[in-house]
This record gives C-alpha cells, structure tokens and sequence, in this order.
C-alpha cells in the first residue's frame, strides 16, 4: 500500500466518522428536540445548533470526498472499489445539505423569534428538514461502512 494511502485511510475515516457521527447525533437527539418545541423556541435552538455544525459539516465532508477520491485511485484493486463507492454517498450527502438543508439554515437565521411571520406555522420548515437530514443521516452513515470496508480491505 502507497504511504499517502496509509496516511488518508485513517483521515478518511476521522472526517466521515465525525459527520456521520454529527448526522447520527442529531437524529438521536437534536431533531427530536427541535420537532417538540414550540415555534419560537425553536427558532432559537434552531440558530444555535446550525451556526455551530455548519462551519465544520462541510470541512468533514469535503475531506472524506477528496480522500475517497484519491483512495480509489491509490490503492489496489481489492479495496478500490469501496472507495468509489463512498465517494459518491458522500458526494450525495453534501448535494442534500446544500440544496435542501442549508438554505433552511439560513432561513431560520433571519428570523426573529419574538416576531415571527404570521403565516410562520403554513411555512414550517421542520418536516422538510426532518426528511432530508434522515436521507443525509443515511448516505454519511452508508458512506462511512463503504470507506470502513475499504480500509479493512487494505489489511
């Protein structure tokens, strides 16, 4: 095995571990608190939670993109495969967060929680959010077993 491919194997897995682990996290617990509280509050947990992933989901999977990239073209054949497979479950889970969970992001930033629109409760996001962070839950999740099986197939 080529020593960069010794050196991104275990990169590869630290950055999709910890967005799959920061997905995982919040469907576990995050979703299901925002999904209880009332409008306002949710505003508020809502801008708390999402300026704090948002500056570090897109590093983590940008670095497991560009290492599964490389990874299935460095190592050998055996273990190629499941790289490439990775990178486009991750390719996927960042086309999600960008088209449908971000711009709610940044929705939910605008707005004021002591006074939201009145046509707040017609325009709630939480159940279009919901969805997609489960779809992006599951592709980070998919691509960290596709990346673990490529690293124990290097062995």
């Amino acid at each position: 095995m080529p020593v960069l491919a010794a050196v991104l194997a275990p990169l590869v897995l630290l950055a999709g571990g910890l967005s799959a682990g920061v997905l995982v996290g919040t469907q576990l617990g995050g979703w299901p608190l925002l999904a209880a509280l009332p409008p306002a509050r949710y505003v508020h947990a809502h801008a708390f939670f999402a300026g704090r992933y948002d500056p570090f989901m897109p590093l983590c999977f940008a670095g497991t993109l560009l290492g599964d990239l490389a990874l299935a073209a460095l190592v050998p054949q055996g273990a190629r495969w499941a790289f490439a497979a990775g990178a486009p479950l991750v390719l996927a889970a960042m086309a999600v967060s960008v088209t449908r969970n971000v711009p709610v992001n940044r929705w939910i930033r605008t707005l004021d929680p002591d006074a939201l629109p009145p046509d707040f409760a017609a325009r709630d996001p939480r159940p279009r959010w919901g969805r997609w962070n489960r779809v992006r839950c599951v592709l980070a999740v998919a691509a960290l077993a596709a990346n673990c099986l490529g690293t124990g197939l290097l062995f």
